[in-house]
């Protein structure tokens, strides 16, 4: 009885000073109050056995989503079918419901995040609109749409070859207006043909505040594993996330995770990238990772749906038809 009063005395005293205590023998840490198989991190520290924790020094208050979708085009600048053959808004329809299933998890474990969803949407068809709506209404997520007017950027892009590349640029950039006049923290820009797990906004918020904390600067995030990026022989850092391994990464597609404060910084850089077609597409934002830090996971937490043989889609090691069922 006394041997257990002064454990308790012990525990609180380690608590009190800020530190946790692993008792390998019982497999819990006493001070948490968890088994170690539990999730261990808390609002205030990351912690992964058996590397010990890291201080929270950068904390996410805000996560600006906004979705960008156009439901007409079956795939920009290519003559192909994506993996199961629908027609584009069951892509959409699919995204979104992924997305929305991701937010609630991401909610529930930080409740006093504050979460809002912006669809862009580029000239749906009103059926193909009234479907996103539906599947909005029945989340419980706050939303807003807004309808893109290519009118507001005739005088700012250049001409291009087809209405569909010019729709693909103004639609961008009217995202990264959003993001700059609307954006607080966090900006998530997600393009309609991303399939996510339930749990990737959970870690990429999670991974972003123990990474920043630890190298104390912004990052980037990007969702999805992409094949090309084991194509060539470039070097990389392998990084600890919240539940899973990071490698930094140079490369990107238009789907990712930055911060109000990257976005201000690198402004020059986002504009523009959307005022003509260039070789690669995201030129402009490649060159922001040759002085900043962009990550991506290792396996993926959210896969790019376009056709089974692009560099660009299909993330290795994943059930993709067992994600994709999963959110019909």
């Amino acid at each position: 009885m006394q041997t257990n009063i002064l454990k308790k005395i012990f525990v609180k005293l380690i608590k009190a000073l800020g530190f946790e205590i692993i008792d390998q023998n019982q497999f819990k840490s006493p001070t948490l109050d968890k088994e170690l198989n539990e999730q261990l991190s808390n609002i205030n520290k990351s912690i992964v056995l058996p590397l010990g924790e890291v201080n929270l020094s950068r904390k996410i208050s805000d996560l600006l989503i906004i979705f960008r979708t156009n439901s007409n085009i079956e795939i920009w600048d290519q003559n192909k079918k994506r993996i199961f053959e629908k027609d584009k808004i069951e892509y959409v329809k699919r995204s979104l419901n992924s997305l929305i299933r991701s937010i609630k998890l991401l909610k529930n474990n930080y409740p006093s995040l504050n979460v809002n969803l912006i669809i862009l949407d580029d000239r749906s068809k009103e059926e193909n609109l009234t479907k996103i709506k539906n599947i909005l209404d029945k989340s419980n997520q706050e939303y807003e749409i807004i309808n893109h007017k290519h009118s507001d950027h005739k005088d700012i892009i250049k001409e291009q070859k087809t209405i569909d590349t010019f729709s693909n640029l103004s639609s961008l950039l009217k995202c990264f207006e959003i993001g700059k006049n609307k954006g607080k923290d966090l900006i998530y820009f997600v393009e309609d043909d991303y399939l996510h797990f339930d749990y990737a906004l959970e870690e990429m918020v999670g991974t972003y505040e123990r990474i920043s904390s630890q190298l104390g600067k912004e990052l980037f995030i990007c969702p999805a594993d992409y094949p090309f990026l084991y194509m060539d022989n470039e070097k990389t850092n392998l990084l600890i996330g919240n539940k899973r391994h990071w490698r930094t990464i140079s490369k990107t597609l238009c789907t990712f995770i930055t911060s109000k404060e990257i976005l201000d910084r690198y402004w020059e850089n986002f504009y523009q990238n959307c005022l003509d077609r260039h070789d690669p597409f995201e030129k402009h934002l490649n060159e922001i990772y040759k002085k900043e830090v962009c990550i991506s996971p290792i396996k993926s937490l959210s896969i790019h749906i376009t056709n089974v043989n692009s560099s660009y889609g299909l993330s290795p090691f994943i059930d993709y038809k067992k994600l994709w069922e999963e959110n019909e």
